[in-house]
């Protein structure tokens, strides 16, 4: 038996019956233009991204309330934010409200955080 019949023959028990395995992208990327690629890699993570959720007025109403008993209470509360397309989520005691400039601090045992107002998503209470 030769080489390439032993090669074969051995080739077809692991693969099956494919003659040749394929490389997928990998053999297209060397005749593709720069341009193009970025446009791919764009689209990639346009594609990744998750779309900002549809809050209605009860759900609005449901934060409100959250934030409102985490606050009077000093309760450990666990924040859902929606910022670029990716969902953040913060965890600590709520130590003030500023309505004016639509923002809320955060304090956890490391650091003090800002939060917008308008990123928030949903709020739990963790106690």
């Amino acid at each position: 038996m030769s080489d390439e019949q032993y090669f074969h023959e051995n080739f077809l028990e692991v693969y099956g019956s494919a003659k040749y395995l394929d490389r997928g992208s990998k053999k297209w990327v060397a005749m593709m233009l720069t341009e193009h690629v970025k446009l791919l890699r764009e689209y990639s993570d346009e594609i990744k991204r998750d779309p900002r959720p549809e809050l209605n007025e009860w759900d609005l109403e449901a934060i409100h309330d959250c934030l409102n008993l985490a606050m009077l209470s000093k309760a450990d509360t666990k924040i859902k934010l929606w910022r670029d397309g990716q969902f953040f989520y913060k965890r600590g005691t709520i130590e003030s409200v500023d309505l004016q400039r639509r923002t809320l601090e955060l304090d956890d045992p490391f650091s003090l955080f800002q939060i917008n107002i308008d990123e928030i998503v949903d709020v739990t209470i963790m106690d």
